[in-house]
């Protein structure tokens, strides 16, 4: 519900940026995916009767401003730094979703102390030693989209996606955020091929990585990549049969149960 959470402008890191909050107690920082904030979601919700949930709108997505020296994932990680620190939060726990997944892995390589626990739901940045990442460039917002769970038709919050019916507007929306996400992802596309070696220096960081076995954006065998990755940590794995690309809601009572017993 709307009473549930609220946005608003915040001078951090230099700009005028969108910050949704909602929930009580400790900080939990949640770091949007590719196509924005999906709303305020049953994941959300549950998290938040214990959590305070910190949902900042990626520069050049929705209210928040674009800032051009923002010139790839990387750096948008060291923004989401400067912003902690504005914020007074010395150590959070994050979640990060896809974009936002490979954002909180860049920010750990950077400095792993920011965090006291991560978790990574299917995230973008590493290339999967089997299959491809889905290129969503050369098609329309709607088909990434679609191919984003495995059931639609049995997932009731599929349709509640991004603000409830999908309008031209909101598909307009879509294609700004992938004007955005292609100016810092383009090349080579959505990862990074240093990522795993400097997520090797990584240490002292309980990470859990979740997944859907039947994910068509992001292979499934991207997970023990990540695993592997961050072997220097202690990283575990999570994957989800009969499940695309959005655990935490084609399997929302599983995903809620395993993120509040991994951040407790």
């Amino acid at each position: 519900m709307a009473s549930d959470w609220s946005e608003e402008i915040t001078h951090v890191a230099g700009t005028d940026l969108a910050i949704i909050t909602g929930g009580r107690g400790k900080p939990l920082l949640v770091l949007h995916e590719e196509l924005g904030h999906p709303g305020w979601l049953k994941w959300h919700a549950a998290l938040a009767r214990e959590r305070t949930l910190i949902i900042p709108i990626q520069p050049g997505f929705g209210k928040s401003k674009r800032i051009e020296a923002i010139r790839n994932v990387h750096e948008l990680g060291l923004f989401y730094s400067w912003m902690l620190r504005d914020l007074n939060l010395p150590q959070v726990d994050v979640i990060g979703f896809s974009l936002g997944g490979w954002a909180a892995a860049e920010m750990a390589t950077a400095n792993p102390r920011q965090f006291r626990r991560m978790v990574l739901v299917a995230p973008l940045g590493i290339r999967p030693p089997e299959g491809e990442i889905f290129d969503i460039f050369v098609v329309t917002q709607r088909t990434p989209l679609n191919l984003s769970v495995y059931d639609p038709q049995n997932t009731p919050e599929f349709a509640r996606l991004y603000g409830g019916e999908r309008t031209p507007e909101q598909f307009e929306a879509f294609e700004d955020a992938r004007t955005e996400v292609a100016r810092i992802a383009w090349e080579p596309i959505l990862h990074n091929a240093s990522l795993p070696h400097f997520l090797r220096g990584v240490s002292g960081l309980p990470t859990q990585i979740v997944w859907g076995r039947e994910d068509a954006l992001v292979p499934v065998s991207a997970a023990q990549a990540w695993k592997d990755a961050l072997g220097n940590t202690e990283a575990r794995v999570t994957i989800y049969d009969h499940c695309g690309h959005r655990p935490e809601i084609e399997k929302s009572d599983e995903f809620i149960k395993l993120v509040k017993e991994f951040l407790a």
